[in-house]
């Protein structure tokens, strides 16, 4: 802790790593000062590996960055503790709702990290997936059948690798396809249903 005069209270947590303890420590310190400051040696591993992450947060936090160099005995301030203003993005607001709007349900289970995510483009290929279990379509009856606008953007761009041309226009399930009508066929069936 320090203080110049007149000026504020400045407060700095120093450890030794940095970790989300040091974090919520610098916290807690705000509720005394408006200038708090992490300081933690500059090669800390979670600094090296997530240094953009960790100032992001840091920034959302009104909290400043000080990192020391132990070999040199410096000391380098990568943030300044300001209050923190957001900026919306506009485009990325656009683009998640799209995809919300597009999506049939709520498929993605919280917490597991093997499996894909079900997003509305995966939904759709499902939909032209199953249309075709029944054998080789037109793009045409595939988008009537499905009602999946996009169909012909997805068989021509084939992303999973589940779809075969057979002839200008018609498309059939490669191996890949016929394996996925087996490891999707819950969602296949939560699709078909609505």
């Amino acid at each position: 802790m320090a203080r110049r005069n007149a000026e504020p209270l400045l407060i700095v947590e120093l450890k030794t790593t940095l970790s989300f303890e040091l974090i919520l420590q610098a916290v807690d310190r705000l509720k005394v000062s408006e200038s708090v400051y992490i300081a933690f040696p500059a090669n800390a591993p979670l600094w090296r590996n997530k240094w953009k992450r960790v100032r992001a947060l840091c920034q959302r936090l009104g909290i400043g960055i000080i990192t020391l160099n132990i070999k040199t005995l410096s000391v380098k301030v990568r943030l300044d503790p300001l209050p923190y203003k957001p900026r919306g993005n506009r485009q990325r607001q656009i683009r998640l709702l799209a995809e919300f709007e597009k999506r049939v349900g709520d498929p993605n289970t919280g917490g597991t990290s093997r499996k894909p995510i079900m997003t509305a483009y995966r939904q759709d290929a499902l939909r032209c997936l199953a249309s075709l279990k029944k054998g080789p379509q037109t793009l045409v009856e595939i988008r009537v059948k499905t009602g999946v606008i996009r169909a012909s953007s997805i068989l021509q761009k084939d992303h999973y690798g589940w779809f075969e041309r057979v002839s200008r226009g018609k498309y059939q399930l490669s191996p890949g396809g016929i394996q996925a009508v087996v490891d999707y066929q819950d969602a296949i069936a939560d699709l078909t249903r609505q």
